[in-house]
């Protein structure tokens, strides 16, 4: 684990209510940076992150915000009015929650995410 990677997962409050995968959670999608050999992506505003599930891609943006030393992180698809929260569901794992967003914006984050598996996709 990178030292960006142990410092995200230890700074970084994706969500406040944010719950724990169990063992029969299953994938609906994944959210992907543009790098198509990790799919990681920088947690900076504006960021283009496209959500890939049942066969069609969604593309997105991410926007950053902060509350004192707490990051949020929000996944936008593009023409629509809607954020969603990146809810950590475990390692490398989120649930997609739809919410306005909290805290002030910012330009960067706390660094790089790899590729996110999804738990719970928006209908979209």
């Amino acid at each position: 684990m990178t030292r960006r990677f142990a410092a995200l997962s230890l700074s970084i409050l994706l969500a406040t209510a944010a719950t724990a995968a169990s063992a029969d959670d299953t994938a609906c999608g994944t959210l992907e940076g543009a790098d198509a050999g990790s799919g990681a992506f920088s947690l900076n505003e504006g960021e283009a992150v496209d959500l890939v599930s049942a066969g069609k891609r969604v593309r997105g943006m991410l926007h950053v915000y902060r509350d004192d030393a707490v990051f949020r992180i929000y996944w936008q698809p593009d023409g629509s009015p809607e954020n969603y929260v990146l809810a950590n569901a475990g390692t490398d794992s989120v649930r997609l929650i739809a919410t306005p967003p909290r805290g002030s914006p910012v330009l960067e984050g706390p660094g790089m995410m790899p590729k996110q598996q999804v738990l719970s996709c928006p209908s979209l």
